[in-house]
C-alpha cells in the first residue's frame, strides 16, 4: 500500500473518530439534562408527598377520638 493512501486512510477513520466523539459529547451532554430535569421533578415530587403527608396528620388529629367500648 502506497504510504499516501495509507495516509489518507488513517485520516478518514480520524475524522470518522472525531465526528462520533462529537455525537457522543452531544448525547451525554443531552443525558445529563435529562437527569438533572427526572431530578429536580424528583424533589418537587417529594415536597409535595411531605405536604401531603403533613396535611393528612393535621387531619388524623382533628378526628375525634374513641372511647375504650368503640363509641366516639
Amino acid at each position: 500500500m502506497p504510504v499516501q493512501t495509507c495516509i489518507d486512510h488513517i485520516s478518514e477513520r480520524v475524522n470518522r473518530l472525531l465526528l462520533r466523539h462529537e455525537e457522543l459529547l452531544r448525547a451525554n451532554q443531552s443525558l445529563q439534562q435529562q437527569v438533572e430535569a427526572l431530578r429536580q421533578e424528583r424533589d418537587a415530587l417529594r415536597l409535595q408527598s411531605q405536604a401531603v403527608r403533613q396535611r393528612l396528620d393535621a387531619l388524623i388529629e382533628q378526628l375525634p377520638s374513641e372511647s375504650a367500648d368503640g363509641r366516639p
